[in-house]
């Protein structure tokens, strides 16, 4: 089955909304529980489809079950930039006093730990305007911050590039105090010729040799869904994969929290309903022995979540999942897929050979003192990270 995206929405049932706004049009900072959120279901979609980086995690479908299950009480507000009736920017932030250990007021966007990207989710052409519009009013929305920090910002995208653009227009103080490289896959050539191009071919005869061994077990598939049909039975076959190997065993399994488990039910409920769920399973005699859910946010996707059974790691069941996966290089509507894997991943980085730098910044915010102490924080940061090099 073709990957695709929301063309095939239709094809799912997904009919169109007319991408309404109830807010008024301007810059503002709110509590995302005064907000009337299904009113802005619409225009949230619109943005996402419009949005100049994409990232499925500021998705409504994604974003609403976050801030309900991790922010019951409603600490996290929402940056948001209307005009013209229609969302063109979403963030989500809060205040924090601690920063590293250190008893450090500042502000920063919001994320829990299964959030994997932090860049806004801004309409292509808005990027500068919503960067303006938030550093200016910083300084009384954010009550006693010293200075701002945002995570897990892709370095070469439109947005983070404006952020760039705007403090050196204000004369901000703006560093990056961590980099990372994040594993993605670039479409630009065949699956064939990219595993070809990043396996040797001893290591790919020996995955070869392997699935022939797992086909002698009995009947191996590959099952591939843009649907919604099956998708909880989908879920709890995940949830029971995951749960049986090591993160079980460590209790970092999704299902070893009713807080993450509720994500994962709620996100891919949503992103499925919206035909933004691809679910990838290799199958032994029915059998899902590896899986992998994948958020589609075109032009670009982000394998959110993998799992597989450690029974049959003789036969590399993930590894034979992710030579499957390649297939999104032959899908003209994703140009790049997000791995949301730590640096250094031993599987990931045998077959997902380029990268995506992830950086965290901070800014200098507020007025007077303030803003001077946030400048002499980022220069304390700049020498540190120097001194990490």
């Amino acid at each position: 089955m073709h990957r695709g995206n929301l063309a095939q929405a239709s094809k799912l049932g997904v009919e169109p909304r007319p991408a309404t706004c109830n807010l008024p049009d301007g810059f503002q900072l709110r509590g995302w529980k005064g907000l009337d959120l299904d009113g802005l279901q619409a225009s949230w979609s619109r943005l996402a489809d419009r949005a100049s980086t994409p990232n499925a995690f500021f998705e409504a479908g994604f974003l609403v079950p976050s801030l309900s299950i991790f922010d019951p009480e409603g600490g996290v507000s929402l940056a948001l930039l209307v005009e013209g009736g229609q969302l063109r920017g979403v963030m989500p932030c809060t205040s924090r006093s601690d920063y590293h250990g250190r008893r450090l007021p500042h502000s920063a966007n919001w994320l829990h730990a299964n959030m994997f990207c932090g860049v806004p989710l801004v309409e292509a052409g808005y990027e500068e305007a919503f960067w303006t519009a938030y550093l200016a009013t910083c300084h009384h929305l954010l009550g006693s911050s010293w200075f701002v920090h945002f995570s897990r910002l892709p370095a070469d995208c439109t947005v983070t590039r404006a952020l760039e653009t705007v403090c050196l227009s204000q004369q901000r103080q703006m560093q990056i105090v961590h980099r990372e490289a994040r594993a993605v896959l670039n479409r630009g050539s065949t699956p064939e010729t990219h595993l070809a191009q990043t396996m040797a071919p001893k290591a790919r005869k020996e995955l070869r040799r392997q699935r022939r061994r797992l086909g002698e077990l009995g009947t191996v598939e590959i099952v591939r869904s843009l649907s919604q049909e099956g998708l909880q039975r989908w879920i709890e076959e995940f949830l029971m994969l995951e749960t049986k190997g090591w993160k079980g065993e460590s209790g970092s399994s999704l299902a070893s929290n009713t807080h993450t488990t509720a994500l994962f039910v709620q996100a891919l409920t949503r992103a499925a309903e919206q035909g933004r769920l691809e679910r990838l399973s290799l199958t032994l005699e029915g059998k899902p022995i590896a899986m992998l859910a994948t958020l589609l946010a075109p032009p670009g996707s982000f394998s959110f979540k993998t799992a597989f059974d450690e029974d049959y790691a003789r036969y590399s069941p993930g590894m034979q999942l992710q030579v499957e996966n390649l297939a999104l290089l032959d899908d003209p509507d994703l140009a790049w897929c997000d791995s949301c894997a730590a640096e250094g991943h031993p599987m990931i980085e045998r077959i997902w050979r380029d990268t995506r730098e992830m950086v965290s910044i901070t800014v200098e915010a507020g007025r007077g003192w303030r803003r001077q102490l946030g400048k002499l924080w980022a220069r304390i940061e700049a020498w540190r990270m120097e001194q990490r090099r």
